[in-house]
């Protein structure tokens, strides 16, 4: 099929008369941040991971490379998982909430930014308190997401 082929049933979303109303651009796609708080989730229980690891036995090379592989995997999927649960947030603030969310919500924008900078931080140390007040601050938003959409959604943790 040719790129500049458009079904003959769709307008071209660029064609002269296509408006912002028939271009799809956020309100077609699912937001919901319980993608958010499975991130932020598995950053604490990463981190815990982290601190209870196994020391290796100073003179084994076997036990010291399965210590030094597991620590190495377990920092770097919690700085992914932190900056999943940050852009996932960042999403949300950007193609999700909408300037009467922030009206309705005055602390909103700044509930975002503060849970943003705590997966920042999150990435960068090994902090159990960090990691929760993460996934405290998901919880928040999570919290006024589902009151924008005029629902109540239970905060359900599957590890923490």
């Amino acid at each position: 099929m040719p790129d500049n082929f458009v079904h003959p049933t769709h307008e071209h979303p660029f064609s002269a008369g296509a408006g912002p109303e028939n271009f799809c651009a956020g309100p077609c796609v699912v937001h919901d941040p319980a993608s958010a708080r499975i991130a932020a989730e598995t950053v604490v229980v990463l981190t815990r991971n982290i601190k209870t690891i196994t020391r290796p036995i100073p003179d084994d090379p076997a036990s010291r490379k399965a210590y030094h592989n597991a620590l190495t995997h377990y920092i770097h999927l919690k700085a992914q998982q932190a900056d999943r649960a940050k852009h996932e947030l960042l999403t949300l603030w950007a193609d999700y909430f909408t300037i009467d969310h922030f009206t309705e919500f005055p602390k909103l924008s700044e509930s975002i930014w503060n849970a943003a900078q705590l997966a920042t931080e999150a990435k960068q140390e090994v902090n159990e308190e960090t990691a929760l007040q993460l996934l405290d601050a998901v919880r928040e938003i999570h919290n006024i997401f589902w009151k924008t959409k005029g629902r109540e959604a239970p905060w359900i943790t599957t590890a923490v």
